[in-house]
């Protein structure tokens, strides 16, 4: 959420900053709205005042035997007055903090102008895409004739569209992704691994962004009018720790990381990538967050990117990373790096991470600070999270990557240790 102040005291140039990201601020609806608060404000204080200065007056009347009663019956008319006025401004606030609660992140200025992603600037390659002597497969057609490793006629069966049962060898490389994921991350990059729920209630959507504007891609449940939804990444989990907590600087950075299923209903994306694993309702993420002091989030993207890199590196597949535009960033994000995978049978980059600083509009959402050790008082932190990496669209580009003429898989070196040291999926 943005500085309420911006919105009061500067909002023809913050409508001006989020019009750079193709977002109409209605600031005329604001602007009457606050002048509307404003005047409540005022006639409650006035009502607040006359009601004091009654009350003393009762007992002033009292003690010179004079009759009460119709200073009794003003009182009263006051305070149901002063009640009114209440719930109305109440009713402004509400309103006010719903508009609020949609308007997007600003943009940092070193994001690139651009309408769509086709306008995101390249920023760094790695690697070099495969040579094939032989016809390439997609995923789909590698996976599912080893042993129907991969098989979305029995996902349809057991839920619907866009889920997909794994068997045997496929199962476990995907298995062996997503923990050779969490040791990199763990052991090298130093984050800490955690265990989530993968239901959460709506405080924790709101503080990080899905609620309200983004209901309809979420999956909700609901039981004993206790409503949770299904976590669409763990990011919501993880970033939801620090949600009302005051950290102390010394505490500062704080690094997670997790593994978890995460469940999308893909509103609005009918028709895109109905092959294969890219869009589905379920899939594995594994997840890195980070909370920092504000002087130091730039500095945590381009290292949280970095931890996302090494996990493409060390598996050997060419990517590239761009920064997004103006016109494709995230709603809670300021700036963002996508980290795109080489896919060999669609002959192109697809995105496998998305790694974003939030800057402090989620740590304002969750009231989220540390102690400044400048000011000693509560200061907003700063959120980041990133994709490291999407352990299914990693699984996409291992398969298609190394697959091997016979039909064949070829298992990545660093994942034969997780793979019981097999080097070659061939059944």
């Amino acid at each position: 959420m943005l500085d309420p102040k911006l919105l009061r005291t500067d909002i023809e140039n913050t409508a001006a900053e989020l019009a750079k990201r193709g977002y109409t601020l209605d600031t005329a609806q604001l602007i009457a709205l606050e002048e509307q608060r404003k005047a409540i404000q005022m006639n409650t204080q006035d009502l607040q005042n006359q009601r004091n200065t009654r009350s003393k007056s009762i007992g002033q009347a009292k003690a010179r035997g004079e009759d009460i009663q119709p200073l009794l019956a003003e009182v009263s008319k006051l305070g149901d007055e002063l009640e009114a006025a209440k719930e109305e401004q109440t009713q402004v606030l509400a309103k006010i903090d719903l508009i609020a609660s949609a308007i997007p992140n600003l943009i940092h200025e070193s994001v690139p102008a651009g309408a769509s992603e086709d306008d995101n600037v390249e920023i760094k390659r790695w690697g070099t895409p495969r040579v094939f002597d032989f016809e390439v497969k997609d995923h789909v057609d590698v996976a599912t004739a080893l042993g129907k490793g991969l098989d979305f006629e029995s996902g349809a069966k057991l839920a619907g569209t866009r889920f997909a049962v794994m068997r045997g060898q496929i199962a476990k490389l995907h298995r062996a992704l997503a923990q050779f994921m969490l040791d990199v991350h763990s052991e090298e990059h130093g984050y800490q691994e955690m265990y989530v729920p993968y239901l959460v209630n709506h405080d924790s959507l709101y503080g990080t962004g899905q609620l309200p504007k983004f209901g309809e891609d979420l999956f909700h449940t609901e039981l004993n009018n206790k409503k949770l939804s299904l976590i669409p990444t763990a990011e919501v989990p993880l970033t939801n720790l620090v949600r009302d907590e005051i950290i102390e600087e010394q505490d500062l950075p704080i690094k997670m990381c997790a593994h978890t299923p995460c469940f999308r209903s893909e509103a609005g994306s009918y028709g895109r990538d109905i092959r294969g694993l890219i869009r589905q309702h379920q899939f594995d993420k594994v997840e890195m967050v980070q909370v920092v002091k504000p002087e130091d989030s730039f500095q945590a993207l381009e290292d949280l990117t970095g931890h996302a890199e090494k996990i493409l590196e060390k598996l050997e597949l060419p990517y590239r990373t761009v920064v997004l535009c103006t016109g494709d960033i995230g709603f809670s994000a300021t700036k963002t790096f996508d980290i795109e995978v080489w896919l060999p049978a669609q002959n192109t980059y697809r995105e496998i991470s998305s790694c974003s600083n939030m800057g402090d509009f989620q740590a304002r959402r969750m009231q989220a600070r540390y102690r400044s050790s400048e000011t000693n008082k509560p200061e907003l932190v700063h959120t980041l999270n990133g994709s490291g990496l999407a352990v299914g669209r990693t699984l996409v580009a291992v398969i298609e990557n190394y697959q091997q003429a016979d039909g064949s898989i070829n298992v990545p070196t660093v994942l034969q240790p997780y793979m019981k040291g097999c080097t070659n999926i061939n059944v």
